[in-house]
This record gives C-alpha cells, sequence and structure tokens, in this order.
C-alpha cells in the first residue's frame, strides 16, 4: 500500500528513542545518542545507527572470509569444527543474550561482536603469532588482530572508503581484547564473552580432534564451572550477569573469572601453542613467512604486505604458497 510507505518511517526514529527510554537501563548507549561516524551521512529511516553497522559488517567481504578462517584447526577433517565465523556468531549471540538480560543495547553489542575479528589472518592463533614475529624483525610494531579489525572496517573495506561505523562500535572492536576496556558496558560484555565462547567451544573442538580428553581438564576449574560446555557457558553467563547488575558495570565474581581465566591459560598451554601442535605450527610460520617475503620482495611495503596476508583465507594461503615454488 504506496500511501502507507512513509508511516512507518515518519514514526520510526521516536518510537525507537520511547522504546529505549522504557526498556534500557540507565547505563546502556541509546541507539540515537552515538558519538558519530568519521564522515556525517543520513540516517537510515528503517534502522536505528547501530542496526546500519551490524548490516555493513554483515555483508562486507571480511566478514563473509571467516568462514574459511581457523578458529583452531587448520584443514579439519571434520564438518563440526569451529571456524573463525562460527565462533563470531556463537559470541554474539551469547553476547546479545547477556545484554538482554542487563538491559543495554542489543543492536550495538551484535554488531561489535560481528565485527570484532574481521581482522584475524588465517591459521588462527599461530598465524597471528608468525605474522607478529616477522613484522616485529623487520622493525615493525607486531601485529594485533584487534587493531587490524579497526583497520578494515575504518580503511579496507569498500575498495579504501572502510564502512564509516559509529564510534562506539569500532571503540568495541578495537578493544574487545588488549590492555584498554571498551568505553560502553555493551563492548565490555563482548570482550568478556569473547573469551566464554572460545575457551568452551575450542575445548569441545580439541576433544573431538583427540588433542585432549575430557580427564585432562583441570579438575579445580570443571568442578566450578561445569563439566560440559554448556554448563560452562551458562555458569559464566549467569555469573557475568549477576555480577555485573550488582556491580553497575561488566564484572565477573572473584571465583568464577578466575576459573575461566585459569582454563584460558590451560587452553594457550596444551592446545593454541602446545607441543603437540610444534609440527603444524612450523608448517604455518613457513607458509606465512614465504607469503610474507614474496610480498615484500615484489614492492609492497609492509603495510601492504600484512594487509595482503591478514586478508586471506587458509586455503587461499596455503594455494598462493604452493604457487611460488
Amino acid at each position: 500500500m504506496p500511501e502507507l510507505a512513509g508511516r512507518v518511517a515518519d514514526a520510526f526514529e521516536s518510537l525507537v528513542r520511547e522504546h529505549e527510554e522504557r526498556w534500557l537501563s540507565p547505563l546502556a548507549v541509546r541507539s540515537y545518542e552515538s558519538r558519530g561516524r568519521a564522515h556525517v551521512e543520513d540516517e537510515c529511516r528503517l534502522r536505528a545507527p547501530f542496526q546500519r553497522d551490524r548490516d555493513r559488517i554483515a555483508h562486507s567481504k571480511a566478514f563473509r572470509r571467516l568462514c574459511h578462517k581457523t578458529q583452531v584447526f587448520v584443514d579439519p577433517e571434520g564438518d563440526h569444527f569451529r571456524t573463525r565465523l562460527t565462533h563470531t556468531l556463537e559470541t554474539t549471540g551469547i553476547a546479545r543474550g547477556a545484554a538482554r538480560a542487563l538491559r543495554l543495547n542489543e543492536d550495538l553489542v551484535e554488531a561489535i561482536g560481528l565485527g570484532h575479528d574481521l581482522g584475524h589472518p588465517p591459521f588462527g592463533h599461530a598465524g597471528e603469532q608468525a605474522l607478529d614475529e616477522l613484522l616485529r624483525e623487520r622493525g615493525g610494531d607486531g601485529f594485533r588482530h584487534n587493531e587490524h579489525s579497526l583497520r578494515v572496517v575504518e580503511t579496507l573495506e569498500r575498495d579504501g572508503r572502510g564502512l564509516n561505523l559509529t564510534h562506539e562500535v569500532r571503540d568495541g572492536i578495537l578493544k574487545h581484547t588488549g590492555p584498554d576496556e571498551p568505553e560502553t558496558l555493551e563492548g565490555k560484555i563482548v570482550r568478556i564473552v569473547d573469551r566464554v565462547a572460545y575457551i568452551n567451544h575450542d575445548i569441545d573442538d580439541a576433544i573431538r580432534a583427540g588433542m585432549l580428553s575430557v580427564g585432562d581438564l583441570p579438575h579445580d576449574e570443571i568442578a566450578v564451572l561445569g563439566d560440559t560446555g554448556s554448563r560452562r557457558i551458562d555458569t559464566l553467563v549467569h555469573d557475568l550477569v549477576e555480577t555485573s547488575a550488582q556491580a553497575g558495570d561488566i564484572a565477573q565474581s572473584d571465583e568464577i573469572g578466575g576459573a575461566m581465566l585459569s582454563l584460558r591459560s590451560f587452553m594457550f598451554e596444551r592446545v593454541y601453542l602446545g607441543p603437540h601442535s610444534a609440527e603444524e605450527h612450523a608448517r604455518i610460520r613457513t607458509t606465512i613467512r614465504r607469503i610474507f617475503e614474496h610480498l615484500v620482495d615484489r614492492g609492497d611495503d609492509l603495510q601492504q604486505a600484512t594487509d595482503y596476508l591478514a586478508g586471506m583465507t587458509d586455503r587461499f594461503a596455503l594455494t598462493y604458497s604452493a604457487e611460488l615454488d
């Protein structure tokens, strides 16, 4: 009905504002009170600003490539191992649920969650470590995927124009890991839930791959968090929500948060960078080095080589490296 086409759009912003004032916590970011975008643009009349950011990320090339980037296992034999994309979706879903319970802005959480790992290079933690080492060898500052995720959305997407995301989404993407805390509670949720998600689904994948057995998991931490992935996530999310509600900030209790960090250390020691993976990590380092040195030799500067290599999927990197022989 064409005569109705403008009525929803005309009222949309005011209805969103009214709903958020009724529903959201006083601590939540309001959708139309963002600190803005780097480049001013007209608002969409049927989507709030953070919804637009979510859509821009979900339709980006970098987001689509995540389905062919390693979470932990390179080219695994099996249909159910996580990729960087499934990790991103799991993180975003858990974070959005926690945000709803705390009456925070779910659209902001979703946009940050979908964008937080866009800058990950191929081959997971080992690939990031290899690229970091190469850049430091050449006098650079190293490689941190959170900083590169921000570069992807600010500069690399849309043929160098970037996605022009809101300040709050860019801040959450940059600070989902690293020394600085996000400015918003929504960003802080993603920062913690990112760890909640990857620790537990990586345990699941490591057991599926035969790299760990259930009996290998640290007893004290499992006793506190739960003996299955779903129970651990449930424990962690309930603790996050209840502790945050009491604190007026995003926080975990000492017992639950400490158990999670201890379990994370166990995974880095035994799975992500463990001795059983030495041969695979050596292959990854060789592949990353071969590609990087080729790009520099052909005339790319360090930033150009980093941008191209970090954007590769696992299979593209393996094929590209093989063709250099």
